[in-house]
């Protein structure tokens, strides 16, 4: 890429003094509540974007004043695992800063939306102070490690999980300007413990996402990650990881350039110095070849794909000085989540709670923070965009359901709401070209009666919307997908399956919701009369509409 002119941002990356850049002079500047323009780049990587309200834009533009800007902090929690102690923190900082509201993301965290700049210190001193951080939550890094989140499905969850923070661990930025600009304040340092040999002075050419999956369970969508590693599992024993490479979803309205893809499987590591070396040097990879011209192309994806996948296994072998091994079989049979009660094999009880489109509601937030005040349990964060009670001992688990029937926590909720999952999008995300967050639950109450209509309530169809094309809902691995187009406008995809091992494909283009309603009234029609025995919705609409493309 060496002969393209290179994107503003590489500028900007490699002129920022380990991602100092002019942040202490931009949260000093008491003019505007956002930061400069070059600062809003590196804010990224320290774990926060700058947003402003746009419902709210039109009002303020008519007064002649700033844009409402904001800041959202993402958290870095390899694994998705809090204890106790650390809820209870992080229910204080949402109290005390932000909107008080607390969304649990797709990729097994949690976000703090409405943060005004001179919270921003002491909102992420508070954090440092619980243990938790935002460092390379965003930006152009390798971003929250993602594991499968039910300790209860495999006896070697935790000897996976463990998994998350070593990875973790081993691909953080060496600069610990973090600590400098928002935790220390004058503090200074040493700038020669800052050579970072992983990320040098250019970081990533974007963001990167890592995912591990426990089979059978393929909660973490692992390939659509631009590493996906999946435990390989005999006689209750970790044997290693298949590595699959240059999966991501994001594509651009109009760019056919761009395209969602599924990571590839290009072999085996059998133990755990070779599965980190591996995972290591993928990155090194996309830092020296990865484009860095057009961020648009810039992901894992589009790299594997122009080197070709056995291209790029052979760069890696040359790297990581072996051979990898033949890919190990497994078999995915479930992506949702188990809510309710189950127990795990050492005898420790788990509560899935419900938390649709991992919006906090207040009744919820008070029922965990009560939870915390137990101790009696840690706290899980599934990449579904709900939460788990864990690690809960026989003899506490009643205490946990007094609270539950309390504030009346057990919902019967239907088997496409539980199956839903959506992006924030309006009003914060810049990005957004149409509602999720806010609309999809509305959207799911009015297909639900169609369920029923045609007999089929309880069926768990996989149903997403994201507000744009970037896929953060993971919506083109969705066997009914949204993504937006317009306000009020979305892309209608079909063909997915239930497991997330199939892309879903465009069925129609730019439906409102009248449109959207009927058409899925029509599906399900012909779902119901059509289908095979045992056939699930997505692989229906494939074989009707897509098998012979």
């Amino acid at each position: 890429m060496s002969n393209k002119k290179l994107s503003p941002t590489e500028g900007i990356k490699i002129n920022s003094d380990g991602l100092r850049g002019t942040l202490k002079q931009s949260l000093k500047d008491g003019h505007t509540g956002n930061v400069r323009p070059d600062d809003e780049i590196l804010v990224k990587f320290h774990g926060m974007y700058v947003q402003d309200d746009r419902d709210r834009r039109a009002e303020r533009a008519e007064k002649k004043l700033d844009k409402f800007y904001s800041f959202m902090i993402r958290l870095r929690i390899p694994g998705g695992i809090i204890n106790a102690q650390q809820w209870q923190s992080l229910h204080d900082i949402s109290e005390q800063y932000g909107t008080g509201t607390l969304k649990i993301t797709t990729r097994q965290t949690v976000q703090l939306h409405g943060l005004l700049k001179h919270q921003i210190r002491p909102t992420i001193q508070a954090f440092n102070t619980a243990a938790l951080d935002s460092i390379a939550a965003c930006g152009d890094v390798n971003r929250n490690v993602t594991v499968s989140a039910h300790p209860q499905v495999s006896p070697i969850h935790q000897q996976v999980y463990e998994y998350a923070d070593k990875i973790s661990t081993l691909l953080l930025p060496k600069t610990q300007s973090y600590y400098e600009v928002f935790v220390d304040g004058e503090k200074i340092y040493d700038r020669s413990s800052e050579a970072d040999p992983l990320y040098e002075d250019r970081y990533l050419p974007r963001k990167f996402k890592i995912g591990i999956a426990i089979p059978p369970s393929n909660d973490v969508d692992v390939f659509t990650n631009d590493i996906g590693l999946i435990a390989v599992i005999d006689n209750n024993e970790l044997r290693g990881f298949n590595i699959a490479v240059g999966g991501g979803l994001s594509t651009t309205h109009g760019n056919p350039d761009t395209y969602s893809r599924l990571a590839t499987v290009i072999g085996f590591t059998d133990t755990e110095e070779k599965t980190l070396k591996a995972v290591y040097e993928v990155l090194t990879i996309q830092r020296d070849y990865g484009n860095r011209s057009d961020r648009k192309l810039a992901r894992l994806k589009y790299t594997v794909d122009r080197m070709t996948v056995q291209g790029f296994k052979e760069e890696l072998e040359k790297r990581i000085g072996f051979q990898l091994q033949e890919e190990r079989p497994y078999t995915f049979t479930e992506r949702n989540d188990r809510y309710g009660w189950e127990q795990n094999s050492a005898g420790k009880w788990y509560y899935n709670l419900f938390i649709e489109n991992g919006v906090v509601q207040p009744h919820q937030k008070e029922f965990l923070y009560k939870v915390s005040k137990l101790e009696i349990s840690n706290f899980i964060f599934t990449t579904n965009q709900n939460l788990i009670i864990g690690e809960v001992e026989s003899e506490n688990k009643q205490a946990i359901q007094a609270l539950i029937d309390e504030y009346a926590i057990e919902t019967n909720q239907s088997g496409i709401r539980k199956s839903s999952m959506a992006c924030v999008a309006l009003p914060t995300c810049p990005l957004a070209l149409a509602e999720a967050q806010r609309y999809l639950p509305e959207l799911v109450t009015k297909i639900e009666p169609l369920l029923a209509k045609h007999g089929i309530s309880e069926e768990e169809i996989s149903i997403r919307m994201t507000g744009c094309p970037n896929g953060c809902g993971r919506s083109y691995v969705a066997e009914l997908g949204f993504v937006g187009t317009g306000a009020g406008q979305y892309n209608f995809m079909l063909g997915g399956d239930r497991y997330g091992l199939r892309l879903n494909k465009i069925y129609k283009e730019k439906l409102n919701e009248q449109q959207i309603l009927e058409e899925t009234d029509n599906l399900l029609l012909q779902y119901v009369n059509e289908r095979t025995n045992g056939e699930i919705f997505g692989d229906f609409t494939y074989r009707k509409f897509f098998s012979n493309n």
